[in-house]
Protein backbone atom coordinates (compact mmCIF):
# COMPACT_ATOMS: atom_id res chain seq x y z
CA UNK A 1 0.00 0.00 0.00
CA UNK A 2 2.94 2.55 0.49
CA UNK A 3 4.88 0.81 -2.15
CA UNK A 4 4.63 2.24 -5.50
CA UNK A 5 4.55 0.51 -8.97
CA UNK A 6 8.46 0.25 -10.14
CA UNK A 7 8.28 0.38 -13.78
CA UNK A 8 11.64 -0.48 -15.44
CA UNK A 9 13.20 2.14 -18.10
CA UNK A 10 14.19 1.42 -21.44
CA UNK A 11 18.05 0.57 -21.81
CA UNK A 12 19.89 3.28 -23.94
CA UNK A 13 19.75 2.79 -27.17
CA UNK A 14 24.18 2.61 -27.21
CA UNK A 15 27.16 3.06 -25.13
CA UNK A 16 29.39 3.40 -28.33
CA UNK A 17 28.70 7.59 -28.53
CA UNK A 18 29.07 8.02 -24.98
CA UNK A 19 32.19 6.17 -25.09
CA UNK A 20 33.22 8.06 -27.72
CA UNK A 21 32.16 11.59 -25.97
CA UNK A 22 33.77 10.90 -22.66
CA UNK A 23 37.22 10.58 -24.51
CA UNK A 24 37.14 13.06 -26.95
CA UNK A 25 37.76 16.21 -24.11
CA UNK A 26 41.22 13.54 -23.54
CA UNK A 27 42.36 13.30 -27.58
CA UNK A 28 41.40 17.10 -27.52
CA UNK A 29 43.92 17.95 -24.47
CA UNK A 30 46.67 16.00 -25.95
CA UNK A 31 46.65 17.69 -29.59
CA UNK A 32 46.55 20.93 -27.83
CA UNK A 33 48.92 19.89 -25.70
CA UNK A 34 51.27 18.91 -28.51
CA UNK A 35 51.05 21.81 -30.26
CA UNK A 36 51.49 24.31 -26.93
CA UNK A 37 54.43 22.50 -26.04
CA UNK A 38 56.03 19.55 -27.49
CA UNK A 39 56.26 20.62 -31.42
CA UNK A 40 57.90 24.16 -30.02
CA UNK A 41 60.33 22.30 -27.85
CA UNK A 42 61.10 19.55 -30.64
CA UNK A 43 62.22 22.64 -33.21
CA UNK A 44 64.13 24.62 -30.35
CA UNK A 45 65.89 21.40 -30.33
CA UNK A 46 66.76 20.82 -33.63
CA UNK A 47 67.80 24.41 -33.94
CA UNK A 48 70.27 24.27 -31.40
CA UNK A 49 71.67 20.97 -32.89
CA UNK A 50 72.25 22.38 -35.52
CA UNK A 51 74.15 25.77 -34.51
CA UNK A 52 76.23 23.28 -32.67
CA UNK A 53 77.46 21.67 -35.62
CA UNK A 54 78.04 24.55 -37.61
CA UNK A 55 80.12 26.08 -34.89
CA UNK A 56 83.62 27.18 -36.45
CA UNK A 57 86.65 28.60 -35.46
CA UNK A 58 86.82 32.17 -34.12
CA UNK A 59 83.04 32.06 -33.43
CA UNK A 60 82.20 33.96 -30.84
CA UNK A 61 80.20 32.23 -28.56
CA UNK A 62 78.01 32.39 -24.70
CA UNK A 63 78.19 29.68 -22.88
CA UNK A 64 74.92 28.29 -20.84
CA UNK A 65 77.52 29.45 -17.42
CA UNK A 66 77.33 33.09 -19.24
CA UNK A 67 80.78 32.91 -20.38
CA UNK A 68 82.00 34.71 -23.56
CA UNK A 69 84.51 34.19 -25.63
CA UNK A 70 85.79 32.82 -28.74
CA UNK A 71 86.26 29.45 -30.04
CA UNK A 72 89.58 28.23 -30.50
CA UNK A 73 89.93 24.96 -30.47
CA UNK A 74 87.23 22.05 -31.56
CA UNK A 75 86.84 18.62 -31.35
CA UNK A 76 84.20 16.14 -31.20
CA UNK A 77 82.78 16.33 -27.32
CA UNK A 78 84.10 19.22 -26.26
CA UNK A 79 85.55 22.91 -28.01
CA UNK A 80 88.08 24.95 -26.46
CA UNK A 81 87.13 29.14 -25.93
CA UNK A 82 89.23 31.60 -24.95
CA UNK A 83 87.89 33.84 -22.49
CA UNK A 84 91.06 35.92 -22.45
CA UNK A 85 94.37 36.44 -23.91
CA UNK A 86 96.15 33.20 -22.12
CA UNK A 87 92.72 32.04 -20.74
CA UNK A 88 91.27 29.29 -22.51
CA UNK A 89 88.67 26.83 -20.82
CA UNK A 90 87.39 23.13 -22.25
CA UNK A 91 83.77 23.20 -22.77
CA UNK A 92 81.15 20.47 -24.07
CA UNK A 93 79.71 21.11 -26.97
CA UNK A 94 76.27 21.88 -26.09
CA UNK A 95 77.19 24.27 -23.12
CA UNK A 96 77.24 26.68 -26.04
CA UNK A 97 73.92 28.88 -25.89
CA UNK A 98 74.34 31.51 -28.49
CA UNK A 99 76.84 32.44 -31.44
CA UNK A 100 77.03 36.04 -31.16
CA UNK A 101 77.27 37.96 -34.49
CA UNK A 102 81.74 38.61 -35.65
CA UNK A 103 83.29 41.48 -33.75
CA UNK A 104 80.88 41.66 -31.12
CA UNK A 105 83.78 40.83 -28.58
CA UNK A 106 86.96 42.85 -28.41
Amino acid sequence: MFISTAYAQAAAGGDAPSTLMSLLPLVLMFVVLYFVMIRPQMKRQKEHKAMIDALAKGDEVITAGGLLGKVSKLGDPYIGIELADGVEVQLQRTAVVQVLPKGTLK
